[in-house]
């Protein structure tokens, strides 16, 4: 294994982050101080420190979870709310993390993760992961409300737009809507623009997994397959 890949396993920095302190000379493998960038490590047998403290690779975690409404979509809320981490607390004795957030409102699909790296890259702009939203809403939209959101507009976190857009069953008040974004609640601020009111946000899509056999508060682990995949989107 690659040291730089050895040290962002054990959760102190991504890859590259990891390369810069090997060329500072503050790694050292077996009491030696490494500054070799590609050096490889036996995880078995070696012993790798950085700036003087011994550290260890984690087991890689992929929870994959279907939030319920109301529930924070983060690991723990210290004041005691419910949060998705009360769901997925035996999930596994490693500490995990969102990917991205998910208002308290909303439903749906999210990631947790201790895989800093892989989360850092799906979150990044030029990455765009494809995510799919059901949206149910007061009142009827309109064509020309779906015409808007393919033409996108302008909010103050920058242009927006959805990739595609349609009305569910034929029904005003049901939108399936595709966007590339990461920013949070940006799929109700995008409806709340043209003057509508949300009344249900759920994320059934988020790049190539689904909540297919997942039901509402329920959590499983990533596939091989999933996770295979889901490293080709960034």
């Amino acid at each position: 294994m690659r040291l730089n890949r050895y040290i962002a396993q054990a959760g102190v920095c991504s890859r590259r982050e990891a390369d810069v302190m090997i060329g500072a000379g503050v790694v050292s493998v077996n009491n030696k101080v490494i500054t070799t960038l590609g050096f490889k490590v036996d995880p078995t047998k070696d012993l790798v420190r950085v700036e003087g403290d011994t550290i260890r690779p984690e087991t890689m975690r992929y929870v994959l979870v279907n939030k319920p409404k109301n529930f924070l979509g983060i690991e723990n809320d210290p004041s005691g709310r419910r949060s998705v981490g009360d769901l997925i607390k035996n999930a596994c004795k490693e500490r995990i993390y969102p990917v991205d957030r998910i208002e308290k409102e909303s439903t749906g699909l999210i990631l947790f993760t201790n895989d800093g790296e892989l989360a850092k890259r799906l979150n990044h702009p030029k990455v765009g992961l494809r995510e799919l939203y059901h949206i149910t809403l007061a009142k009827k939209a309109n064509p020309e409300d779906l015409e808007k959101m393919l033409e996108g507009f302008v909010l103050d976190e920058g242009f927006v737009k959805a990739k595609e857009v349609a009305f569910v069953k034929n029904d005003p008040h049901d939108i399936g809507m595709e966007i590339h974004s990461n920013r949070s609640r940006i799929v109700r601020r995008m409806w709340e623009h043209l003057g509508h009111k949300v009344i249900k946000v759920d994320r059934v899509v988020y790049g190539p997994l689904t909540k297919k056999d997942l039901p509402r508060g329920h959590w499983r682990h990533l596939t091989k397959e999933e996770l295979n995949m889901l490293r080709m989107t960034t």
